[in-house]
């Protein structure tokens, strides 16, 4: 029974959504303002914006959405129009800890006081070089002085006269003797006025010439006389001793108010209680270093080298104590601070403490070898952050957590090749509130919400963006604005009407569907300055449609060499492909390649063959382990049609192969189901199916046409292999009727549709498909449960009739001859 129906074709004008020009109301996109808005996010910006404003702890955001949608752009532009009520953060200093030196103290201080403090500091230190050299050179120091060295002189010599007046009464004299480097005094022996050790007076009693009695009575009066000395000069280091003392108390007593003052006048200025213990272990430190600050006119020169040495580096300065580390400077913040980390290592966000490198090969380090890291210039605003990023490197995601749930912040040394600190010193944590906006996709959030506990609770909101929009009239003039605001911030040419709605349309086949427009602005903002590119070759006042076109085609010449080489090889032969003619149990599919920068349709040959026997639909695909699960599901369906169409009264007796011919690379997806039933009903009814008409669409057991992905791209690569052989008027292809608004197609395909040498056919059953695909009637069921003669379905019932007798035969003659 022929098809006596005609089936009904998509026009031209369904086949792509045109920008209507009258959307716009301008000559050329310099009569208009730019776009500040952002477009299309309204979900993900509600979202985001009650994690921005809600200041209870966990309420940090993580923005999920396909890359390409501007969310980095988005949250900074966001962030900066935000009205951010808390005040500027404070300025974060480090200092020495002279209570516990292997702690640096944190000193925060309001904006822009942290460099004033370390001015100060420095200015301190100058004026203690200056003033306390002064003090000492004054005459009342001078005289204090002089009067307590001349009465401990006067008490020394009184002392040593008085003992060397007793030894000299009993014949001895006190000398002083080179013992290596060491010089000490001895006791030696007067003979006839000449002061001689005692192998001399041995010499003398051998040679008769003095008794033996007398060296005798010199030994023990020098054994007693020496220990007297000894005790001389124990009272002589005492008065020594006691001396010092006096003069340390001098110096103190006379620095003191100096020291004191000038310290005081800077814990005024800031009024830190933090602070003002730190300059108290300051005060106390001067004080004990005093010799530091003493230098004469002479040495003065040579001060001021060590002091350039120490700037550069080479040498130590002494004063290194004294100075502030201003790590987080807000002089210049006007609002709570934004902070993109763009190279989230451990380093970058949590700051370090370095190390500094003697010439000897020594390492050192100190309160001003801290620094910051982004954490700690984001302090009281918002660190915005690549969530793989965070993960891809080591020990940063652990630390983030730790950081977040205990809001204190910790600066560590950290080794190259090792998350743990190599530094004895452990600046005291600093304070923090900050708002961490993570950005990634969705797959790693729900990974995260599954595994990991900690980030439910400190990631309690999401924002997610999305890839489309509706396609309202609205919609599209903020896509001239922000066509604008491109083309006024990179210098590029206007755009026209014509080529505004060009950009719109290619936004719309972004999207994939006619009533969607998408929000990948990065892939669009690269077509809107290839296209200036391609004006500016043109000499063009304006971007017009024909240069965002040329965008188009240079864009897909630089990356289809691929889908070139499989269309020579269609061409060539080489892949068998008819276009032309009908032949039983083959039809052609349409796939889609996609390359990640890429994607394009190319038809594929689909067989079925058919046999008597019991083992069903065999996929040969998944016999040879070339197919994927979608599409293990999609021929398992064909099973549950036939069943249910036709296996109500008598079992299925069959033996089906079907094959995607010359495909070695894997198949998956059920967008083929469809194709893989008409290959089968074409078999089983030995009806011939046109080879001039593609097929695409998956189906469920009631054999309802089911939507597909890449219908566009699906069609236009059936057009260019038909194309390529010359149209004869009769190709075209037959997709589900739900996929007529996602229609997108090139210009050459609405043309030769227009021009009826192309058609599109949109169904919703098998049977409407079988009808195009054969020329004969699908058929009903008639009420004596038979279909109608000479149909589709009666055909194939006829067949499976034919085979379950024919088996049952099989069976009766096996078991005969058994």
């Amino acid at each position: 029974m022929k098809a006596t129906r005609k089936h009904r074709e998509l026009p031209a004008s369904k086949l792509r959504w045109r920008c209507p020009k009258s959307a716009f109301r301008f000559k050329t996109t310099d009569d208009i303002e730019p776009c500040t808005d952002i477009i299309g996010q309204d979900r993900a910006l509600e979202s985001i914006k009650l994690g921005l404003e809600l200041e209870h702890r966990g309420y940090n955001i993580f923005i999920t959405g396909l890359v390409g949608t501007g969310r980095t752009t988005t949250i900074k532009h966001l962030l900066e129009r935000l009205e951010r009520k808390n005040s500027v953060p404070p300025d974060i200093c480090y200092m020495h800890n002279f209570r516990h030196p292997n702690m640096p103290a944190i000193i925060e201080l309001a904006a822009g006081d942290g460099m004033r403090l370390a001015a100060d500091m420095d200015n301190l230190v100058l004026k203690l070089r200056e003033q306390i050299p002064a003090v000492f050179r004054t005459e009342y120091y001078q005289d204090r002085r002089k009067k307590l060295v001349e009465a401990f002189q006067a008490k020394q010599k009184k002392k040593v006269s008085s003992f060397e007046t007793k030894i000299g009464k009993e014949g001895f004299a006190m000398v002083s003797l080179q013992v290596g480097p060491i010089i000490r005094p001895q006791l030696v022996p007067v003979v006839d006025g000449n002061a001689v050790d005692f192998g001399h007076v041995s010499q003398l009693v051998e040679e008769g010439k003095l008794p033996a009695e007398k060296l005798e009575k010199l030994k023990e009066a020098a054994e007693r006389l020496s220990e007297e000395m000894q005790e001389v000069y124990s009272t002589l280091r005492e008065l020594e001793k006691t001396l010092r003392q006096k003069l340390e108390k001098l110096d103190l007593d006379t620095v003191q108010p100096v020291v004191h003052d000038l310290i005081r006048e800077i814990d005024l200025r800031y009024r830190n209680e933090h602070l003002s213990d730190v300059l108290g272990g300051a005060e106390r430190h001067i004080m004990k270093q005093l010799d530091l600050f003493r230098k004469s006119d002479d040495d003065e020169n040579e001060a001021r080298q060590k002091a350039a040495l120490a700037e550069q580096g080479v040498a130590e300065d002494p004063f290194r104590e004294l100075r502030v580390n201003v790590i987080v400077d807000n002089t210049e913040t006007g609002a709570p601070p934004i902070v993109i980390e763009n190279f989230p290592n451990l380093k970058n966000i949590f700051g370090i403490i370095e190390r500094d490198f003697t010439p000897h090969g020594w390492s050192r380090t100190d309160h001003m070898n801290i620094r910051a890291g982004s954490f700690h210039r984001a302090n009281g605003g918002y660190l915005v952050l690549n969530a793989l990023d965070v993960f891809i490197e080591p020990g940063v995601w652990q630390i983030l957590k730790r950081t977040l749930k205990s809001s204190e912040a910790v600066i560590q040394s950290y080794d190259t090749w090792s998350i743990i600190s190599t530094s004895a010193l452990k600046p005291q944590p600093m304070s923090v509130k900050v708002k961490i906006v993570l950005i990634g996709d969705a797959r790693l959030y729900y990974l995260l919400q599954g595994y990991d506990e900690d980030f439910r609770k400190i990631f309690k909101i999401r924002a997610d963006f999305d890839r489309e929009v509706d396609n309202r009239s609205g919609v599209v003039r903020q896509y001239a604005g922000f066509i604008k605001r491109l083309c006024t911030k990179e210098n590029l040419h206007c755009f026209d009407r014509d080529g505004v709605a060009a950009i719109v349309e290619y936004g719309v086949r972004l999207a994939g569907r006619q009533n969607k427009i998408s929000t990948r602005f990065s892939e669009v903002a690269d077509l809107i300055r290839e296209a200036d590119y391609h004006a500016r070759e043109a000499a063009a006042r304006s971007i017009r449609r024909e240069h965002v076109q040329r965008a188009i085609e240079g864009r897909e010449a630089r990356v289809n060499m691929y889908e070139e080489k499989i269309q020579e090889r269609i061409d060539d032969g080489t892949i068998m492909i008819d276009t032309a003619g009908a032949v039983v149990g083959q039809v052609n599919a349409l796939s889609v390649y996609d390359l990640g920068d890429y994607m394009f349709g190319k038809p594929s040959r689909i067989t079925a063959r058919v046999g008597l026997g019991n083992s069903g639909v065999i996929n040969i695909e998944r016999e040879a382990d070339l197919s994927g699960p979608t599409h293990n599901k999609g021929v398992l369906i064909l099973g549950g049609y036939l069943r249910g169409v036709y296996g109500a009264e008598n079992p299925l007796v069959m033996s089906a192969s079907l094959a995607f011919e010359q495909s070695y690379g894997g198949v998956d997806g059920d967008s083929a189901s469809s194709t893989e039933l008409y290959a089968l009903l074409s078999a089983l009814a030995d009806l011939p199916v046109r080879q001039d008409v593609a097929v695409t669409g998956s189906i469920n057991q009631k054999g309802e046409i089911q939507p597909i992905g890449g219908v566009n791209e699906k069609i236009e690569g059936f057009f260019k292999t038909c194309s390529a052989r010359g149209l004869a008027g009769t190709e075209g292809v037959v997709i589900p009727a739900q996929n007529a608004p996602d229609l997108m197609l090139d210009e050459a395909v609405v043309d030769a549709v227009r021009k009826g040498r192309f058609h599109v056919w949109p169904v919703r059953s098998v049977d409407e498909g079988i009808e195009i695909l054969t020329g004969v009637r699908a058929g009903s069921r008639l009420k004596n449960g038979r279909w109608q003669k000479g149909t589709v379905h009666d055909l194939v019932q006829a067949r499976l009739d034919e085979m379950t007798t024919a088996w049952k035969r099989f069976g009766r003659d096996r078991k005969k001859e058994a």
